[in-house]
């Protein structure tokens, strides 16, 4: 029996625990997120990581990391605006606005790549190692948002302590 694509997600669902059936797989994710974020200022972090999950469609990632944020002390206009960051740049600084944009090329890399002036525009953003940490932290958040969604998590269900 096959399901539509667009059909809900049942909660009951079973699929693959990953973090259980392949511990050292999932221990060396947390690993490179955690190397990822190291230096990052926190609210960076999560734009990058909600918005991510925008473009990949991840309700589970993006109900944990709007939390998140909102626990970190990000505003709720912010938070709203993060889909539509190039209407309302005025919300963003311009470190926040080139990792958005960054962010959108390697979630999205498939439709045409880095572009080299999105490239240069982080590049000018950043020192070279804050930006190995962005590039790393955009990569675990889809490596996270594939996860959540091949595995069929739901949101609102984040067990983390």
């Amino acid at each position: 029996m096959t399901t539509h694509p667009n059909a809900p997600v049942s909660a009951t669902a079973t699929r693959l625990d990953l973090a259980r059936s392949a511990p050292k797989v999932f221990r060396a994710l947390i690993g490179f997120d955690a190397a990822a974020r190291e230096g990052l200022d926190p609210a960076l972090v999560e734009l990058i990581q909600i918005r991510a999950s925008h473009l990949n469609h991840c309700a589970y990632c993006l109900h944990m990391h709007t939390n998140d944020a909102r626990k970190a002390g990000e505003s709720e206009d912010r938070l709203h605006m993060v889909a539509v960051w190039r209407e309302a740049r005025h919300f963003f600084t311009e470190r926040e606005q080139a990792a958005l944009a960054l962010t959108e090329s390697v979630t999205l890399v498939a439709d045409g790549g880095v572009p080299d002036d999105v490239y240069a525009q982080a590049a000018a953003q950043f020192d070279e190692e804050e930006l190995a940490h962005v590039l790393s932290l955009i990569l675990t958040i889809n490596t996270w948002n594939r996860m959540a969604l091949s595995t069929a998590k739901v949101a609102g269900t984040d067990q983390r302590r």
